[in-house]
């Protein structure tokens, strides 16, 4: 598919070497279409990292979507330039009177914070409340997926006995749910978080549907009854190498981390990782399509 983000954004160019078609502005607008409006709010740290992952994992559908990248204005993070910032990001402020047809809330590493202290909680339940009336779908990745279900149904977040890190095993629960439509009965899907959600907590809320589940991960992938808010809990369009870099940050930071299960051959961190995820990182194209594409209004 080809993805219209400004020309200079640095993933541009990795994208192209990966033989990713990306659109710059100028050609995007020589084609008489209307592209999917897409609004991705990165709160990870290293957002250029993201930005490749999840532009990555958007490409692979006939559909132009048009990428927003947002941020918080109420923290501004020390692991990306400002100017990066300045350049391709906007807030809520700047889009507040814009309709979208889809929007990603990232994960954030705050999870071990309670939600009313992470320094940017207003501003994001603002972004949620604004996403009822302003978003055909949203998608709620990994601390994004726990905010949202407690923004939104009240249900809370556990802490870990030790951190949910490595590959797990999923196992798909309702096949006839397009967001699934494609994926193997048994399919694999990174974690890396120190809480989780309880599956009786999600059971007991009406208006959600799990549709993945992982014996030792727990809900994989959860739905509401209008396919207005999707959660996934793990993160399908991490590469090949980012948990051997949390791995490798956190063992040189003194920290007590394991060696991620399922990842190395024969678990020996001198191995290169094995990549059995991303087959299912169709879940963004499978959204872009059943659930934005499928029911978004021509004229937003």
């Amino acid at each position: 598919m080809p993805i219209k983000v400004h020309d200079n954004l640095p993933a541009k160019k990795k994208l192209e070497d990966e033989n990713i078609f990306v659109m710059g502005e100028n050609r995007a607008l020589m084609q008489d279409i209307r592209p999917l409006q897409i609004a991705i709010l990165n709160l990870m740290p290293i957002k250029e990292d993201t930005e490749l992952q999840l532009l990555r994992s958007l490409s692979n559908t006939p559909l132009q979507v048009d990428v927003t990248f947002l941020t918080t204005a109420t923290y501004v993070g020390t692991h990306t330039e400002p100017s990066h910032l300045d350049k391709f990001y906007e807030t809520i402020a700047d889009v507040k009177d814009k309709k979208f047809d889809g929007l990603i809330i990232t994960g954030a590493p705050v999870e071990l914070m309670e939600y009313e202290q992470v320094a940017y909680w207003d501003e994001l339940c603002e972004i949620m409340e604004w996403s009822k009336t302003n978003v055909t779908s949203t998608m709620h990745v990994c601390w994004g997926a726990q905010a949202g279900l407690y923004y939104h149904y009240g249900i809370q977040k556990h802490l870990l006995d030790q951190k949910m890190f490595g590959i797990y095993e999923h196992k798909v629960l309702h096949r006839k749910c397009p967001l699934v439509r494609g994926y193997d009965d048994v399919f694999y899907m990174p974690h890396s978080r120190n809480t989780e959600n309880y599956t009786e907590d999600i059971e007991k809320e009406p208006a959600l549907k799990i549709l993945a589940q992982s014996e030792l991960a727990g809900v994989g992938i959860a739905i509401d009854e209008e396919a207005s808010r999707i959660f996934v809990f793990g993160h399908p369009e991490y590469d090949r190498m980012t948990l051997d870099k949390e791995y490798r940050r956190d063992r040189l930071a003194g920290l007590d981390i394991h060696v991620p299960l399922n990842y190395y051959p024969g678990d020996d961190p001198t191995n290169r990782p094995l990549l059995r995820w991303r087959a299912h990182t169709q879940i963004y194209t499978n959204w872009l399509n059943y659930y934005v594409y499928q029911i978004t209004p021509y004229v937003l």
